[in-house]
């Protein structure tokens, strides 16, 4: 009866797995729109019509000039022309589109399951969810918008940045989580509670760090302290470096401190993972825990890589893809681990 049911639900897990990829691209799209200081280009939200750019030389004006009403031009882009223009707004446009185009990929074939009784009543719940969960997020980034407009912000808060960030890592776990538990077998699942343990509380430590990674995107807290492994000169930063205010606002705020806190948090990320490795050693070969025993540790040793890389480049040209692909190695892991979390939570096979 389950064997039947998990086969009547692939179809539907393969749209939400669809549906996955297009969050992660789209979570990259904002990364670059960030980086790029393209985030306030399109200062009005059109559901509808926005979803054309300008289409002649008079509105291209009439949105230029919109532009230039606001803080961020009048304090740093004040040199812009309308071709520099033009280069920022298509990154936010994308973003913007790549969104619409995400509620349709989910909205369409959500109907057409629904009308076909592919989607049994038990799912109903946990798509309401799903839609919640993305209709937030283009509430909070307009939100994100609006607070640059008519404000003397010349850039998005980092916080506010790191809140849009977490929610999109949020709707994307779901996504997965969701798909696995309508295609996999309980008895595919391992009981491993200490594996599993250390599997939750790695999940946790990333999901700070990535929080600390939209603070360094946010802040450009990279070139506050441009070299690794030491942090200007220092392996340990002085307390003149870091206490310079509130405890929080110094965890939030102050760049090195920022930096030193995102660097500690991925040395400790890749000791847990070095012992999640060890540990999942010892299970079943059979199970699939033991299979992708090592996947999470390439992964974090790669992001260490990227993240270092990301630094040292952090004042030239490959700033960018560095970054880029440093926050794509993010999102892997926490999917990773994600994967790694349901197969641990209980079974018949037990490690």
């Amino acid at each position: 009866m389950e064997a039947h049911s998990l086969r009547r639900n692939r179809p539907v897990a393969i749209w939400l797995y669809i549906g996955a990829i297009m969050i992660v691209v789209q979570i990259l799209l904002g990364g670059i729109t960030r980086l790029t200081g393209s985030g306030l280009s399109i200062t009005e939200w059109q559901p509808i019509l926005g979803a054309l750019p300008p289409m002649n030389e008079e509105a291209w004006q009439q949105a230029f000039h919109k532009y230039q009403q606001i803080a961020q031009f009048k304090y740093i882009n004040n040199h812009f022309d309308l071709e520099d223009f033009k280069a920022i707004y298509f990154w936010e446009w994308l973003h913007r589109d790549w969104g619409r185009l995400l509620g349709f990929v989910f909205l369409f074939p959500f109907i057409y399951f629904v009308v076909k009784k592919k989607i049994g009543k038990s799912m109903i719940g946990p798509m309401i969810i799903l839609f919640l969960l993305g209709g937030l997020q283009g509430v909070i980034g307009w939100i994100m918008v609006k607070s640059g407009i008519g404000t003397d912000l010349v850039y998005v808060s980092h916080i506010r940045l790191a809140v849009h960030f977490i929610a999109a890592l949020v709707l994307l776990a779901y996504v997965i989580w969701f798909a696995l538990k309508i295609t996999v077998p309980s008895g595919r699942l391992t009981d491993s509670r200490p594996l599993k343990r250390l599997n939750f509380w790695l999940l946790v430590a990333i999901t700070i760090q990535l929080v600390y990674g939209a603070f360094m995107a946010g802040t450009h807290a990279a070139l506050a302290a441009p070299t690794w492994p030491d942090i200007n000169g220092h392996w340990v930063p002085s307390q003149q470096m870091l206490n310079q205010g509130s405890f929080i606002a110094d965890i939030t705020h102050n760049l090195i401190s920022i930096q030193f806190i995102h660097r500690t948090l991925a040395y400790l990320i890749t000791a847990l993972i070095v012992i999640w490795t060890f540990k999942s050693t010892k299970l079943p070969v059979d199970s699939m825990l033991y299979r992708v025993r090592f996947i999470p540790l390439a992964v974090v040793l790669l992001q260490v890589l990227l993240g270092v890389l990301s630094l040292v480049n952090s004042m030239n040209d490959m700033m960018l893809t560095y970054s880029i692909l440093h926050q794509f190695g993010g999102i892997v892991l926490m999917s990773v681990m994600v994967f790694t979390y349901f197969y641990s939570r209980g079974g018949k096979i037990r490690g």
